[in-house]
């Protein structure tokens, strides 16, 4: 009995290179979930005459008659894309994607666009004279083969055929990804790269940006006017924090003080505000705060509430190895930019000098 989430897996396995976009995510389901159905009606052409072909094993799977789904919906230069092709390859990556609701004409038309590429991409690799040797096919085959629910390649095998697939038709697909992924490594990856001066230049235009993940470790004392707000009880007040601020700069524990004078709730943890990210304090509080170094006590700062003292125990920044870890994403976002750029541009070049019909 051939387990559904094999099938899935199976299908989704057959359809990749020419079939199947190569943007397309290579997702598992669930035993439980329904398969939706074949995409037939976004992709609607002429019913046959019912006499045109007698009626074969396995007929009833298929979702239109077999003249129907070889009709030619794209001419990609010599190759053809047929209506059978698109139904099966769209099918594949609704069931794997989980896709319920009908497939819309606009989203036919944006898959169809996508093989098109994608066999564009395979002509290049011919062009190209790109060769994947039988051990490669069959190394990338096997890792495939150990993620789907089969104990054996017998058993594959055999879902294969049961599925009226052959063993040569996926190594094919196999070996045209393979071929694939190597054009576009020669054309658009080895040909990018990203200078420490852009990257230099990248970090200066948003540091900003950059800082609003870093942590910080700081403490906190709150002095309140006593007897009212008046200008008296506020000058009280602010002299109280002025006090302890140079108790603590002279040595005294900052954490016992907050404890016996502040009148924040952070008093019985020793003023401790834990671990913030930057942007999750009040601006101005935590300007009060970031502009110290490392073991500095502020002045007293007012605030609606009453003197605020804060101590900075730790903060991390754009230096050292938050720089270089900071440098190796940056890194990577402009690499990424840059390829999907040339990529765009590499696809497009393809295109222009390709003739190719959209019959759909």
């Amino acid at each position: 009995m051939i387990r559904r989430p094999a099938a899935a897996w199976l299908l989704a396995l057959a359809l990749g290179g020419c079939a199947a976009p190569s943007w397309m995510p290579w997702l598992g389901r669930t035993k439980d979930e329904p398969k939706p159905q074949p995409i037939v009606a976004a992709v609607e052409a002429p019913e046959a005459p019912k006499e045109a072909r007698p009626p074969g094993p396995g007929a009833a799977a298929k979702p239109k008659d077999e003249d129907v789904t070889d009709r030619v919906v794209a001419v990609v230069n010599n190759d053809a894309i047929t209506l059978g092709e698109l139904q099966e390859a769209i099918t594949a990556y609704r069931y794997q994607t989980r896709q319920e609701a009908p497939a819309s004409d606009e989203f036919v038309q944006q898959f169809l666009t996508k093989m098109i590429e994608n066999r564009l991409q395979v002509q290049e690799a011919e062009r190209e004279k790109i060769a994947v040797d039988e051990a490669e096919v069959e190394e990338e085959l096997t890792e495939r083969i150990k993620k789907l629910e089969v104990r054996s390649r017998e058993e594959f095998e055999k879902l294969l055929k049961a599925q009226g697939l052959t063993m040569e038709a996926i190594k094919k697909r196999v070996r045209d990804e393979l071929r694939v992924a190597r054009v576009i490594n020669r054309k658009v990856r080895l040909r990018i790269s990203v200078t420490e001066a852009e990257i230099t230049k990248y970090v200066e235009a948003n540091r900003q940006k950059l800082e609003t993940g870093l942590a910080y470790h700081a403490r906190h004392i709150l002095i309140v006017p006593e007897g009212g707000p008046s200008d008296a009880a506020w000058e009280a007040a602010r002299i109280r924090g002025e006090l302890l601020r140079t108790q603590s700069v002279q040595g005294a524990d900052f954490a016992e003080l907050a404890r016996r004078h502040s009148r924040d709730a952070s008093a019985k943890d020793g003023g401790d505000l834990g671990i913030l990210k930057r942007g999750e304090l009040a601006q101005d509080i935590e300007a009060q705060i970031l502009s110290l170094e490392p073991g500095g006590v502020s002045n007293p700062y007012r605030s609606s509430l009453g003197y605020h003292l804060f101590r900075l125990e730790s903060k991390e920044s754009l230096e050292g190895e938050g720089l270089v870890r900071a440098k190796a994403q940056i890194r990577e976002i402009l690499f990424r930019e840059k390829y999907e750029a040339r990529l765009e541009a590499w696809l497009k070049e393809i295109k222009q000098r390709a003739v190719i019909e959209v019959r759909l």
